[in-house]
């Protein structure tokens, strides 16, 4: 009996050996790359962490120096965050922070530097579109309305459609664009949540330009100033 079993427990070994002698490069290959991919994602993973960390202590160092009304310190620490983490939520909300501070004390200059550099380099869409429309609040205040509305053009997440409008319509009006500007307002009228009051907003834009956003119509000195 024992001669039987060590025969079985032989055959065993030598199928393994064979199997692995066959096998065991590729598995071999193959437990490798699961490692080496394990191993490459946790140290992305750490990498992110530590990026997000430093970043943070940054933003820290920005709102310290809004706080504080440093408009030197404000600039070298949003400087520092970003062209170190450029590519995190932080810097973002550093430039909103720096512009802030900086539309506050006047400089207006370096208030659109930050906000252009966020539209301009940022991942997030929300976060573009939130810079665009605060570039064009700026350039409004300066009465560049033309670049005011040059920055509301193009694509915006869904979610912006209505206030966007609404901002071009007022650039419009300026500019003396009366047709333009109830096309935009009534976009915004559309696209607003009717429970929302700047909807009502909206719809006394459109009175005063002689438009009734809930039957289209318009009155007849209207309609007559839009063929001019």
């Amino acid at each position: 009996m024992a001669n039987h079993l060590d025969l079985e427990e032989q055959e065993q070994l030598d199928q393994l050996k064979h199997f692995w002698n066959t096998w065991g490069t590729p598995i071999t290959a193959v437990l490798l790359v699961v490692m080496g991919g394990l191993a490459a994602w946790n140290g992305y993973q750490y990498w992110q962490n530590r990026q997000a960390s430093q970043a943070a202590a940054l933003l820290d160092a920005v709102e310290v120096a809004v706080q504080a009304r440093d408009q030197a310190r404000v600039e070298l620490a949003f400087g520092d965050l970003k062209s170190k983490y450029a590519g995190t939520p932080q810097a973002d909300m550093g430039a909103f922070a720096s512009a802030k501070a900086m539309q506050d004390s006047g400089n207006l200059d370096a208030a659109k530097s930050a906000l252009t550099w966020v539209a301009e380099h940022s991942s997030d869409a929300g976060y573009k579109a939130i810079a665009k429309l605060r570039l064009s609040a700026i350039l409004l205040e300066q009465k560049d309305y033309a670049a005011a509305l040059q920055q509301l053009q193009g694509n915006f997440p869904a979610e912006f459609e209505g206030v966007v409008a609404d901002r071009k319509g007022d650039l419009l009006v300026l500019l003396d664009r009366r047709a333009d500007a109830i096309a935009e307002y009534k976009i915004a009228f559309r696209t607003l949540d009717e429970t929302i009051e700047y909807r009502r907003l909206v719809e006394i834009k459109l009175n005063a330009l002689g438009v009734d956003p809930l039957s289209g119509s318009s009155t007849a000195s209207t309609s007559q100033e839009l063929k001019k």
